[in-house]
């Protein structure tokens, strides 16, 4: 739960910093400013869903002006915490493309990001299951939000916040892939594993999953009969990962039981 408490950490200051903003705007209708600060005030004492409504409202009734694009900010916020990542989600993609140029247009990248990101705790606390075990097309998407604000924009202060979770994210996809892999082994499907071990040993080389995916590899070849390419993926492994044993049982009969060593 460590990194989903350090963004709120990171946003709260920023909602504040947002209405500071608006509220500095001398021309705006008193209307304008007394729905923006209501919805301020229902963000201060956490009723998430009434404010999103209250700047959703205000931004059907003044479409346009600082305090629309700033309730536009805070509605995303206020979804997000009201447990709305959806929605969140689509305010954030609305932001960005009405408002590529806005000075916080990164914070909208941020927030999509956010909505998308797989809870690392709450799986694994409730039911004591891996997350991983989880189709990750929304892990994806949000490495692929995150992946733009750390490239577009390095300096954004919600930049290292994102770096983190990107790691996070290789390394949950890449266990996915793993996890695909492994069920393909144990039912027999050797060359559908060997292509899911390939796209982990390809594109996620620097994730702990990496020495399992060559395993599986050695152990693919091997009950294919290919027994010249799986000595040279058990030369790769011992190369590779020195200090780890080629042989990681599982112990309950499984594919990894199965692998043939030679000297």
């Amino acid at each position: 739960m460590r990194l989903k408490l350090l963004c709120f950490a990171i946003l709260l200051p920023a909602v504040l910093l947002f209405g500071g903003c608006a509220t500095t705007d001398a021309d705006a209708p008193s209307s304008v400013e007394a729905m923006y600060q209501k919805g301020m005030r229902l963000l201060s004492v956490g009723l998430w869903s009434n404010a999103a409504d209250q700047f959703l409202a205000l931004q059907a009734r003044y479409p346009f002006g600082e305090y629309a694009t700033q309730a536009h900010l805070n509605l995303i916020y206020a979804d997000y915490m009201a447990d709305r990542p959806e929605e969140a989600a689509d305010e954030a993609e609305r932001f960005i493309r009405e408002n590529p140029r806005h000075p916080n247009v990164d914070y909208a990248y941020y927030m999509k990001g956010l909505a998308y990101f797989v809870d690392p705790g709450t799986l694994q606390e409730w039911f004591n299951m891996d997350p991983a075990r989880e189709a990750p097309a929304n892990a994806e998407l949000s490495f692929q939000n995150f992946r733009i604000l750390v490239t577009t924009f390095p300096n954004s202060q919600y930049a290292a916040d994102a770096r983190q979770r990107m790691i996070f994210l290789r390394n949950y996809i890449a266990r996915y892939q793993y996890y695909v892999a492994d069920y393909y082994m144990r039912r027999g499907a050797y060359t559908a594993a060997l292509a899911r071990a390939k796209t982990i040993l390809e594109q996620y080389q620097t994730t702990p999953t990496a020495p399992d995916a060559l395993r599986l590899t050695i152990a693919a070849y091997q009950k294919l009969g290919l027994h010249d390419l799986a000595r040279d993926a058990e030369k790769i492994f011992r190369a590779s990962y020195p200090d780890l044993p080629l042989q990681a049982t599982t112990g309950d009969g499984g594919w990894l039981d199965w692998l043939v060593f030679w000297d």
